[in-house]
Parts: C-alpha cells; structure tokens; sequence
C-alpha cells in the first residue's frame, strides 16, 4: 500500500497540461508561465527557473508546478514582488522541507511550520511588505499576511493541517469553480462540467437557462463559469 507522502509526491509530480493550457488554466500569459518554468537568458544574463531546480526542457506542467505558479501569479500580480526574490524564497523552503513543491504542501503555511516562511523571507532578502507572514505582537505566532491569505483561500490541502493540495478554486472558495487534477485531467469544471463547455454552449446561441436546465445546474453555476471563462480570454488577450 502506497503511503500517504508517496500519494502526496504521486499527485504533486502528475503531469497535467502542456504550457499553453497550464498557461490559460491559470490565468497567466503562456511566455510568462515558460519563464518561470525554464528560465532563460535577456541582454546576455542567465536566470534560473522559478519552478523548477533546474531547467528541464519539458513542456509538460505537473500539478504541483501549476499550484506554486498560482502562488507566483497572486505575487506578481498583486504586489509586484521581484521575481529574484520569489525565486530565492522558493528555493530556501525546497531545500529546508526537503521537498520539490513547497507551496504546493501545508506544512510551511500552518501552525510551527510558519515560523519557516519567516526564515525564508530573511533568507531571500523580501522587503517586508512582501512577506506572507508577520509575528503578531500579542501572541508571538505568526500570521498570514492578506497576499498569502488570498492564495490560501483558493487551495484546498489533503487535511487542514498536511498533505498536499489537491484542488485549486481560481475564483476563490464560494464560486463552484473548481480545478481538480482528478476530475477532467485538471480543466476548470463546474459539478464536473468544463467551464469552457459552458461556454461554448452560449456563444452558440443557447441560453443561459437553457444551458442550466441541460445541464442540471443552477443558473448562478452557469454564470460563474461564464464569468471564469471571460476572465481567462481577457487574459490571453493581453497576453496576444
């Protein structure tokens, strides 16, 4: 019988997506997501991956790659963080947890294990108003900061306290928006239906009730996964 840390590197290491859908799975411009996967070289400099140890050649994206390039994406987008840093924060966890996803496992983001992004974050020299976590003054634990919270709020661990993640929620917990790499080989669903189905579906003329009733889904369902989808073509889009 497998073990649960043998389950949990098992899921991590699945391969899942070639780069361009890993790239409009999760939100993020294909050459962006290549970067952090492989590196490369601008005006005579060579940087390292963000995602990977090593450069690897593979254009296959794993399900833990594609959790820590959800991670990356909130900081890039929201605070701007500088990708050295971010390269060097997760290089220091991969080497203390002894592990190739540490983002993509709870045990940096609960309880003691905390105490560890702080260390990381001293290691990898980020500003402070880039850190996941504080020390709270009344009680000397650390707390999640609003950025690491808000990545948090759209992964689920294995349990609350261990494991890996195993399902991602790109437009938080209350849409029904779900990414499960056991479910659909990891598309975007709604109850098990691909969002860009749904979609599809309406461009092609058909209502938006009538693709809730043959569906068996409530319409609110429906309109979630029309909002993801839109979300997704305006990112390539930009990314065009």
């Amino acid at each position: 019988m497998m073990s649960v840390v043998g389950e949990m590197l098992s899921l991590l290491d699945r391969e899942l997506y070639d780069e361009s859908l890993a790239a409009r799975v999760l939100g993020v411009p294909k050459s962006t997501l290549h970067w952090w996967l492989e590196g490369g070289s601008r005006r005579g400099r060579s940087y390292d991956p963000v995602l990977r140890p090593v450069p690897t050649g593979s254009k296959v994206v794993t399900w833990g790659e594609s959790v820590e390039a959800r991670y990356l994406r909130e900081y890039r987008r929201t605070l701007r963080v500088p990708l050295a840093e971010l390269r060097n924060f997760i290089a220091y966890l991969r080497t203390e947890l002894g592990v190739a996803y540490p983002l993509a496992t709870a045990q940096p983001w609960v309880g003691p294990g905390r105490h560890l992004l702080l260390k990381a974050s001293e290691e990898a020299h980020l500003p402070d108003e880039y850190w996941p976590v504080v020390m709270s003054p009344h009680s000397g634990q650390p707390l999640l900061l609003p950025s690491a919270d808000r990545f948090l709020t759209r992964v689920e661990f294995e349990t609350p306290s261990e494991g890996a993640v195993i399902r991602m929620f790109p437009a938080g917990k209350e849409s029904p928006v779900v990414i499960d790499p056991e479910v659909r080989y990891g598309t975007p669903t709604v109850a098990g239906i691909p969002t860009e189905s749904i979609a599809e579906q309406v461009a092609a003329g058909d209502s938006i009730e009538s693709v809730a009733r043959d569906s068996d889904l409530p319409i609110d369902s429906v309109i979630a996964a029309l909002s993801f989808e839109r979300t997704t073509a305006e990112t390539e889009d930009r990314a065009a």
